[in-house]
């Protein structure tokens, strides 16, 4: 089957099961055009928890698909590539950050969403990449533990004066890329504009002309009048930039840095499968941790 049939059949086996299809701005095109929703990973999760849906079918990685189950226990989570991890997520433990929070009494505990449930359920408040500084700057204590992006970190440190320690995890595509890798793009673009992800280093996001989330990139460009930007994220956000201002020439600051293999697993055939045999797809979180988990979620919305 081509796409347009793969499509066709996973939109009937949807209504049949009452689902939704989300896909994060990070997966294929093909994907992303299928699906009922695309966004940010937490966004994704509560725009399905408002619907009526009994089942989410999640085209990103593993902790996406938590986060929706942690949001939507009634409701039958999938998610295609069961084997689609985040190395950022799962360079931290729930043990590791009970240690690290033990070492730091006082400490108000920040942990991003690209995180695993068992660590979302240890911390006291979690955040995404575009609240981060509104979330830390909330947090009840001067001094903050956060939780597992390093340049995420550094990036919120420059923008309070809370003191901010982190752990030393980062996303290895993001963090692949380099001051050396901007100044060559803008060699080659010298009139663009630089657009990048907070996760990217720190030497990095201090030559971007602008550092947003991926939903934040999405705004900018829906309203942007620059010829030309060049990107610092992941390759799949580029669909939806050119969709939400075909007027402006895109290109990744380096093209082999920026593609997270991960989220490239999921392809329609796999989304298909899902559907057809949803037991063998099924991400549940147990309930002591869910609760946990939705404590420091609904902390953090309550934040906004």
């Amino acid at each position: 089957m081509d796409h347009r049939e793969l499509t066709a059949r996973i939109k009937a086996l949807l209504r049949e099961r009452r689902g939704i299809w989300l896909a994060h701005n990070y997966q294929r095109p093909e994907i992303q055009d299928g699906a009922d929703l695309t966004g940010d990973s937490l966004a994704l999760s509560i725009a399905a928890a408002k619907t009526d849906a009994e089942l989410i079918l999640f085209c990103g990685v593993h902790f996406m698909a938590e986060s929706a189950a942690i949001l939507s226990p009634q409701k039958r989570v999938l998610l295609p590539r069961l084997d689609a991890g985040c190395p950022m997520a799962n360079m931290i433990a729930a043990e590791q950050l009970v240690g690290a929070k033990r070492q730091r009494p006082g400490y108000s505990v920040v942990t991003y969403v690209n995180s695993t449930a068992a660590v979302k359920a240890e911390s006291d408040i979690c955040c995404t990449s575009a609240n981060a500084v509104r979330v830390v700057e909330a947090a009840p204590s001067e001094k903050v533990f956060f939780a597992p992006d390093q340049n995420l970190a550094q990036w919120v440190a420059a923008q309070t004066k809370k003191k901010v320690e982190w752990w030393r995890g980062f996303c290895p595509t993001h963090h692949r890329l380099t001051a050396e890798h901007v100044r060559r793009a803008k060699e080659r673009w010298p009139d663009a504009v630089v657009v990048v992800h907070p996760e990217c280093r720190p030497e990095v996001t201090a030559l971007a002309d602008l550092v947003a989330s991926t939903s934040g990139m999405l705004k900018w460009a829906q309203t942007a009048s620059v010829k030309r930007a060049l990107i610092g994220t992941e390759e799949g956000l580029l669909h939806g930039l050119r969709k939400a201002n075909a007027n402006i020439e895109y290109a990744l600051i380096d093209e082999e840095t920026l593609i997270c293999p991960n989220m490239k697993l999921t392809t329609l055939p796999d989304v298909l499968a899902a559907l057809e045999r949803p037991a063998d797809y099924t991400v549940t979180v147990p309930d002591d941790i869910r609760r946990r988990a939705k404590r420091a979620l609904d902390r953090m919305l309550e934040v906004g």
